[in-house]
């Protein structure tokens, strides 16, 4: 009799990847680091399970929003008092933080429970090419 077998957290063996987010759209961009930093690439991806990868995303200011969006996109935040909506269109956004700009598209797409948040400490945004993580020897993903 055959069962399924369900990776344990102490078993995962984690890689170092970086992703190159120059003239890819965010969204593209944000769904592969998603699926790397969950581990769904892996043949022992377990749902409940944190298997994923660690990410660097560099280049994140040479990211490009596609159609109208950079125009029309807007991201809101609240400070949790009454009349305390904040908005920022992604004109300014993608100009003043473009690394928020991607950590959001980021967390979005990741579980909304604990399992997302220690999944979301995984990731690295930079703005430029430069980083700080040369000595995990991470490996460039291409997609």
């Amino acid at each position: 009799m055959r069962t399924t077998q369900m990776a344990k957290a102490h078993e995962v063996e984690r890689k170092w990847y970086i992703i190159d987010a120059a003239g890819k759209p965010l969204g593209r961009v944000a769904t592969e680091v998603a699926r790397l930093l969950r581990g769904k690439h892996k043949p022992i991806f377990t749902p409940h399970v944190d298997t994923g990868d660690h990410v660097i995303v560099i280049n994140a200011e040479k990211a490009v929003l596609t159609g109208n969006k950079l125009q029309q996109k807007k991201y809101y935040r609240h400070s949790g008092y009454p009349g305390g909506l904040k908005s920022i269109g992604y004109d300014v956004l993608m100009r003043q933080k473009p690394e928020l700009a991607m950590y959001q598209a980021v967390k979005g797409m990741l579980p909304h429970n604990r399992l997302g948040r220690s999944i979301l400490k995984k990731l690295r945004v930079y703005r430029d090419d430069k980083h700080t993580q040369e000595a995990q020897r991470p490996e460039m993903w291409s997609f």
